[in-house]
């Protein structure tokens, strides 16, 4: 049992290699694909990821069912993608080929049509976005852009923007002031 389980029956070197193959195939059928986050996945896409999982597993491991061959493909698996997001925080030229840039989605409140065909977008999963955002619609946004991570930036028109700390602390100082003007014009005191 224990040599069965020790025993690696591809060599090492070959593992590793196909481990590497796999990760980039997938990387660049993911870059292919789109700019889903995890966050915005949907029920489909973790069909295609669960059965993505199972399809290139044995391209992985190849005849190789040993606990020491499982070892090497996840450590070469964990190295190789800690290297690339070391590599692509450090060279932003990488992380454009790699990740992709922002696509404007939204302009003044209304939906970009062009970008929500290219992305596979539904409205409503941007006006979803919106909501969350403190929105109440799409009509609200000056500005929206999908990141390369999945990630929907919205810019809230001016009217539309929340007060801010600063702005409720100017408010209140005026009140005071107010109150302040009034508490001497019913006490007859000038200010």
């Amino acid at each position: 049992m224990w040599h069965d389980l020790m025993s690696v029956q591809v060599p090492i070197a070959e593992k590793i290699v196909r481990t590497v193959l796999v990760y980039v195939l997938i990387l660049v059928l993911f870059r292919l694909a789109g700019k889903r986050g995890l966050a915005n996945l949907n029920t489909f896409d973790f069909v295609v990821i669960f059965l993505l999982s199972n399809v290139v597993q044995n391209s992985i491991i190849g005849p190789d069912n040993s606990l020491l061959g499982g070892v090497i493909g996840a450590f070469t698996l964990i190295a190789v993608n800690s290297a690339v997001n070391r590599w692509l925080a450090g060279d932003s030229r990488a992380e454009r080929l790699l990740e992709g840039t922002p696509t404007t989605v939204i302009e003044d409140g209304k939906l970009v049509p062009q970008a929500m065909r290219d992305l596979a977008l539904r409205s409503a999963e941007i006006e979803h976005a919106v909501r969350m955002q403190n929105g109440e619609a799409i009509a609200d946004v000056a500005s929206g852009r999908l990141e390369p991570d999945g990630h929907l930036i919205i810019t809230l028109k001016p009217s539309e923007q929340n007060a801010t700390r600063g702005d409720v602390e100017a408010l209140q100082a005026r009140l005071t002031a107010i109150e302040n003007l009034l508490k001497d014009l019913a006490t007859g005191r000038p200010s």
